[in-house]
């Protein structure tokens, strides 16, 4: 980083007396000193709130800043509710590039003289400007001469640069808070940052925005719900992207969506069904569900249907998180805080030492008041907020692969709320989590997962007996006694085994007289195996 660049972010945060945010019984002493030296740079807007200050200073830092702080907003659990609730209102407000230089890009990116080889139309006026990109309409004329309506996503010229600079700031700063803070355990900035770094790197490689589409697509075909542009990667780059234009209703106009009769229930409710279907069932959610990011189609009103854009954040969660998760929404649906604790102790979130029966009676304390309330006019978001800030008191840990989901299940909450202000989240997603949570658990998924593992059972089969002669041969150490019975055990356990994967496979054949058939020998075997121990 320049040090030019380094002195406009350290005046800018100190003219907006962004220092003073930080109490003075928290601040190292190198750091009082460092800030007496910059005696010059003084708070310009002292009769300004302090949420207001931060937005002003991260909105005229520029595109990383920007986004940092809209990824704070959703945080709720760090901050306090005024910065929280002003952070949300930032927006990229940042001046279009010539379109002219969009076009060279464009052409040097395809390797093409003329755009005019590829597109018998394009408008050199940008149709949407963000910090990191902006958007052309076209016309692609495909290798058929069929000709397709299509936008163009074009990366801003040398963003790599002050990007690349101002992160490596923000780990810097992230390293001195966590060698500083007494809190640093709990807020994990480096971590906070790290997993931020990697969602907007993410973000400047069109080429992985186009392949996230191209999965959600495939992921909702035939979907009613959802519906994902066509991505054409053919003559998409790293750093030009372009895909299907899409003509609906963008979802924040509510009298448009009201004036066409669309059945806004519906629309709210699958708007939350979409939420918990990326997440729970394909592990892969869209993860910037903003409203400039969702329209609705204006085919069929009564039966509407998303369309969602602008695939460059997706999350994922492996498969404990989601379960726990699903658990701790069902606990929730179910007033259960024993188990909220509970979970919350065996995910690892909080430390193995906490006390379950204080945990669950803060939750309670929390909680229950929350719940006297119609389960409609309930806030799942805010629910979210007070337990984090109760599990603050012990010692819960910031999960960075958690911080999407939380963003985007607000942005979820405040969008189906905004469509149908009567919308009730917990009588549509609880249906979701338990059949998902049932199928996670029961007899069918042990199925499934056996027949998932028979090619690996077939492939070491024919080496089970190998293994039990070997086993059998073992030399015995001169200072162990083993009894003789010990070996038919262990023989009759195998066998056990053995027979129990044959079982399964019969099953699995829809052969049903010889499963239970290799079953009853199976448990004979583990019956038998016991008497001998």
């Amino acid at each position: 980083m320049s040090s030019s660049r380094l002195y406009y972010i350290t005046k800018t945060l100190l003219s907006y007396g962004l220092d003073e945010l930080v109490p003075k019984s928290k601040t190292p002493w190198f750091a009082k000193i460092a800030r007496g030296c910059l005696f010059w740079l003084r708070n310009q807007h002292k009769e300004k709130p302090a949420g207001l200050r931060l937005r002003l200073a991260l909105q005229e830092l520029g595109p990383v800043w920007i986004k940092f702080g809209q990824m704070l907003s959703t945080r709720r659990d760090l901050l306090p509710h005024d910065i929280a609730q002003e952070l949300a209102f930032l927006q990229d407000q940042v001046q279009p590039f010539e379109g002219e230089l969009a076009q060279q890009i464009i052409e040097n990116a395809l390797e093409i003289n003329d755009i005019s080889e590829l597109f018998s139309e394009f408008s050199q006026t940008p149709l949407a400007s963000a910090s990191i990109a902006q958007v052309h309409t076209a016309t692609l004329v495909d290798n058929d001469n069929i000709e397709q309506d299509v936008v163009i996503k074009v990366i801003r010229p040398n963003i790599h640069e002050q990007i690349n600079a101002d992160l490596a700031l923000m780990e810097k700063l992230a390293q001195v808070l966590a060698n500083v803070h007494n809190e640093s355990k709990r807020l994990r900035p480096v971590e906070v940052v790290k997993e931020y770094k990697k969602t907007l790197l993410d973000e400047l490689d069109l080429m992985r925005e186009g392949a996230n589409g191209i999965q959600l697509k495939r992921n909702f075909d035939d979907s009613d719900a959802l519906y994902i542009p066509t991505v054409y990667s053919d003559y998409s780059r790293s750093n030009v992207l372009v895909m299907e234009r899409i003509y609906g209703i963008p979802v924040s106009d509510t009298e448009s969506l009201i004036a066409q009769n669309t059945n806004m229930k519906l629309l709210a409710e699958r708007g939350v069904e979409v939420f918990f279907t990326q997440v729970f069932r394909d592990s892969f959610f869209h993860a910037d569900m903003h409203p400039g990011n969702i329209f609705v189609s204006r085919e069929h009103p009564e039966n509407p249907k998303y369309i969602g854009i602008d695939c460059g954040i997706v999350g994922t969660l492996s498969k404990e998180d989601k379960r726990y998760l699903a658990e701790n929404f069902i606990a929730f649906f179910n007033r259960d805080y024993r188990q909220v604790a509970q979970l919350h102790v065996d995910s690892g979130w909080v430390p193995e030492d906490t006390s379950i029966e204080e945990f669950e009676f803060a939750i309670r304390t929390v909680c229950e008041p929350i719940f006297n309330k119609p389960l409609a006019e309930i806030s799942f978001g805010h629910v979210l907020v007070n337990l984090f800030n109760t599990a603050r008191r012990f010692n819960m840990q910031v999960q960075p692969q958690l911080v999407l989901l939380q963003k985007t299940l607000l942005y979820v909450e405040g969008l189906g709320r905004q469509l149908y202000p009567q919308l009730d989240l917990w009588k549509t997603a609880k249906p979701f989590l338990e059949q998902w949570v049932k199928e996670q658990v029961g007899p069918l998924s042990v199925l499934k997962q056996m027949y998932a593992n028979l090619p690996f059972w077939a492939e070491k089969m024919p080496e089970l007996p190998d293994l039990i002669y070997q086993n059998l041969k073992r030399p015995v150490r001169t200072h162990t006694v083993v009894k003789p019975a010990s070996h038919k055990a262990l023989v009759l356990s195998l066998l056990g085994s053995a027979t129990l994967v044959v079982s399964a496979l019969c099953y699995l054949q829809h052969d049903l007289i010889a499963a239970g058939v290799t079953a009853t020998c199976s448990a004979a075997c583990f019956i038998a195996a016991w008497r001998h121990t």
